[in-house]
């Protein structure tokens, strides 16, 4: 990534403690990235079919702090004499371990993406009677499980951690509190502002087990003369409670005023907007965190994505097959329903959906062309879902997330939705903590972001592009609701 050798004002810091790697982003007051380390991460997983997903948070803490000793250390000497201001952590939502009353692990980490908790899912969904499901992908069931196992072995002074909360105790040097963002899938209660009793109930959870909750920016302690010796960040610096890497893309994309929205495409699709008014969804395909200055940041995750080109076409030539789709398949003769596993999360909750397919294809490029036209058809079924709930969705949509590299499914992501979509300059979950951090200094986050984030291009749709796909898209919604997928308030909204 490239670097800014000006001086700064101040230097920002922010962590991303991803999945494959941390990664530590220095910016300026400004949003000039001064530098970017990155240390890896491994995973345990057993054979094929099981269905867990561990990581050593050990290991967390030193790639954090190889991958921000290298960021330092790519420093001019001129961006050297700038105070570093605060620094904020994000993690994957929904990964949780315990901990000691000082804040270091005493088990792995469960991920996010980790399904050993299904049964308690179930269990806690017939103690919870009607109502949004709790999902296997919250933290909440895990964190049952993790307990009960941990009392069964006799040990006690367990306490509940969020992946974040583990970087932020090893740079100040004691158990922390949580921010509102990761503790959402813990069985927080972000309206209320205080955990759900009703939900650890249920779980048989001790609220004594869980941490202290507060809002994204609070500070949490100051980094430690031992970890500043580990990161390179300098002793006596402010560390403020962060958000999960969904909300740190959104502040990174700038989508933080009513009615804007920023959807990452990666493995799966997310999409992340601003309400002034708390979106309710009986279903619970939508759920929101609290917007750091106020208000709401409603979303949803659906489990159609890019997963679904790796899964078809790894090893092949993507930038050839989308020149041909391009040119012969708009739209393609089939129309594909691209999960890559059984279940859906968002637009609808359907943990029974399955791929399809309709229609034939006559080449590779064919193919192709059909599965990210239907991954473009989802993200428009999951803008008129959150519309029919109510949402603000006439501002401003932002892309970031792997597949933005291919300029093709960029462009066809603007023409399917008939609208422009802009491509953020530094698309970090990083750059989005080093946002956070750097309103320590200035309440508004979303102002701080307006001075910050910055757009690298914006893709405007095609004129003649939209009503020639919205063909496909119809044959879509058409299956989707002969297969009973769609709830009866969308199917007459669609209508």
């Amino acid at each position: 990534m490239h670097t800014e050798s000006r001086p700064a004002e101040a230097i920002w810091v922010g962590i991303d403690l991803g999945t494959q790697s941390v990664r530590v982003l220095l910016a300026d007051d400004a949003g000039r990235v001064l530098a970017l380390g990155s240390g890896r991460l491994t995973s345990r997983r057993p054979a094929a079919g099981a269905r867990r997903h561990e990581q050593d948070p050990r290991q967390w803490w030193e790639a954090a702090g190889a991958a921000s000793r290298q960021a330092f250390g790519a420093l001019t000497l001129t961006q050297r004499r700038a105070p570093v201001g605060a620094v904020a952590v994000c993690g994957t939502s929904g990964t949780v371990l315990l901990s000691d009353e000082h804040g270091v692990p005493l088990t792995p980490a469960i991920m996010y993406d980790d399904a050993r908790a299904a049964d308690e899912v179930d269990r806690l969904n017939a103690r919870l009677g009607a109502g949004a499901p709790v999902q296997v992908s919250w933290a909440l069931p895990k964190i049952g499980w993790l307990l009960r196992r941990h009392r069964a072995g006799g040990a006690a002074g367990a306490y509940v951690a969020h992946s974040a909360d583990v970087i932020a105790a090893g740079l100040v040097g004691h158990r922390v509190n949580t921010d509102s963002s990761h503790a959402l899938k813990s069985g927080y209660d972000v309206v209320a502002g205080r955990w759900d009793r009703r939900l650890l109930d249920a779980a048989g959870l001790d609220p004594a087990a869980l941490p202290a909750v507060v809002a994204p920016g609070s500070t949490l302690g100051t980094v430690t003369h031992d970890a500043a010796g580990h990161t390179g960040i300098p002793a006596g610096t402010p560390v403020v409670a962060g958000m999960t890497d969904g909300c740190a893309a959104q502040i990174a994309a700038g989508a933080l005023t009513p009615g804007a929205w920023n959807c990452v495409l990666g493995t799966t699709l997310v999409l992340k907007g601003v309400s002034s008014v708390l979106i309710d969804d009986p279903a619970g395909a939508v759920y929101s965190h609290r917007h750091p200055d106020g208000g709401w940041l409603p979303g949803g995750a659906s489990n159609v994505g890019a997963g679904a080109v790796a899964a078809e076409f790894g090893g092949e030539d993507l930038d050839a097959l989308a020149g041909e789709a391009g040119r012969r398949y708009e739209p393609a003769g089939a129309v594909v329903y691209p999960l890559t596993a059984r279940g859906e999360r968002f637009p609808f909750v359907r943990p029974d959906a399955t791929r399809f397919e309709l229609g034939t294809v006559s080449s590779r490029a064919e193919r192709y062309a059909a599965v990210i036209q239907g991954v473009a058809f989802v993200e428009r079924l999951c803008f008129e879902r959150l519309a029919e709930l109510g949402a603000d969705v006439s501002g401003q949509v932002s892309i970031t997330g792997g597949a933005t590299r291919s300029g093709y499914w960029n462009q066809l992501r603007a023409d399917v939705l008939g609208r422009p979509l802009i491509l953020p300059r530094t698309p970090e979950p990083a750059f989005g903590m080093a946002v956070l951090a750097s309103a320590a200094r200035r309440p508004a986050v979303a102002e701080r972001a307006a001075a910050m984030v910055a757009r690298r291009a914006v893709i405007e749709p095609r004129a003649d592009a939209h009503e020639r796909l919205t063909t496909g898209y119809r044959r879509l919604v058409a299956e989707l609701d002969r297969r009973g997928y769609l709830g009866a308030s969308l199917r007459a909204s669609r209508r």
